[in-house]
């Protein structure tokens, strides 16, 4: 009975697929995903540089598994994250120093960090001859 007296307006169901982010909620939630899979895959990336300076042999046989259409698209995917990450946390940095903090400048910066993504995936894409 205690917590039927004080007002509640807490939402009692939040559904995270209808929220709709402005775009610089996008970019700050994809900069924390590519962090995470940038740290998950320095693993295997530490596993295949071993790999690849063992022999001519080893060389070849990461040549092959980095080759396979499902290795394309996660290092299609690492480059979108590296190229993300790496613009994202410049933009962070500067609203660090107070800049683009107003709300039409950080609407221009993730503008921005998501058209530097995209042409450089592409500038990287096109240079792999995909």
């Amino acid at each position: 009975m205690v917590g039927r007296l004080m007002s509640d307006n807490r939402p009692v169901y939040l559904n995270l697929l209808k929220i709709r982010l402005p775009v610089p909620g996008i970019v700050s939630f994809a900069h924390r995903i590519t962090g995470v899979l940038l740290f998950l895959s320095l693993p295997f990336a530490v596993y295949l540089l071993d790999l690849s300076i063992e022999s001519q042999d080893s060389f070849a046989r990461v040549q092959q598994i980095l080759d396979q259409p499902v290795m394309l698209i996660v290092q299609i995917l690492l480059l979108w994250s590296i190229a993300h990450h790496f613009f994202a946390g410049i933009r962070f940095l500067l609203i660090d120093a107070e800049i683009g903090v107003e709300k039409s400048q950080a609407r221009t910066g993730a503008w921005l960090v998501m058209a530097a993504e995209v042409l450089t995936l592409f500038v990287i894409v096109w240079g792999m001859g995909i």
